[in-house]
């Protein structure tokens, strides 16, 4: 009865990884985006979860795999859309991102196991290098959990992190890893990443650009 969700902006130039110009174009930081996106979405299928729906902020491409389920995202800030995702499932529930294409579904499965930490009372907690977090995985979803806390901040995970401590849940740590935000970013992770279209994209843009 698990639910995968990724929360994601349909990679639209210049509506995403607008953080990775003047390094790359507008155009190739949405490739880069969707490659993300693609890498993201082939771990989720690959995993063994009920329901997996992409919560998307604009319009699905070509770029969508057959077995999603699609749902827009609400309006409002970060927190308020992140429980708005939530509450589109009622049981076992692990939330991701699109920033992080070197995911594995062996971490997803991770993040879903709730074995061992009482009824309704798990969570699993996954860290970013950046002070954000990169999944959270909560045994019996509760919205509340998430609105409130201060997004986009470098405090933003250890703040998530309390609100589930003070809840009461049992919280477990997935291991930490790198959003791609910056150019930076883009680099470590496709070389931590080499199998992936993000990486096999990003060699040929920095191939192009020497």
């Amino acid at each position: 009865m698990s639910t995968l969700l990724v929360i994601a902006k349909a990679p639209v130039a210049g509506r995403v990884k607008t953080r990775l110009t003047p390094r790359f174009t507008p155009e190739q930081a949405a490739g880069l985006a969707r490659a993300a996106l693609q890498d993201t979405l082939a771990a989720v299928l690959a995993t063994d979860a009920r329901r997996r729906v992409l919560v998307l902020d604009g319009p699905p491409g070509p770029w969508l795999p057959e077995g999603i389920e699609v749902v827009p995202q609400c309006a409002g800030a970060l927190d308020v859309r992140l429980a708005a995702a939530f509450s589109l499932s009622g049981g076992p529930t692990l939330l991701i991102g699109m920033d992080t294409p070197q995911v594995t579904p062996e971490l997803l499965a991770q993040g879903l196991d709730f074995t061992g930490t009482g009824t309704g009372t798990g969570a699993w907690f996954g860290p970013a290098d950046d002070g954000g977090f990169w999944a959270l995985g909560l045994a019996r979803p509760d919205p509340a959990l998430l609105l409130g806390v201060p997004m986009s901040v470098p405090h933003t995970g250890r703040e998530q992190r309390l609100r589930l401590t003070a809840s009461g849940r049992a919280v477990r740590d997935l291991p930490a890893l790198c959003d791609v935000d910056t150019p930076a970013d883009a680099a470590r992770v496709a070389a931590a990443a080499p199998g992936t279209r993000f990486a096999a994209l990003h060699g040929e843009l920095c191939a192009v650009a020497r």
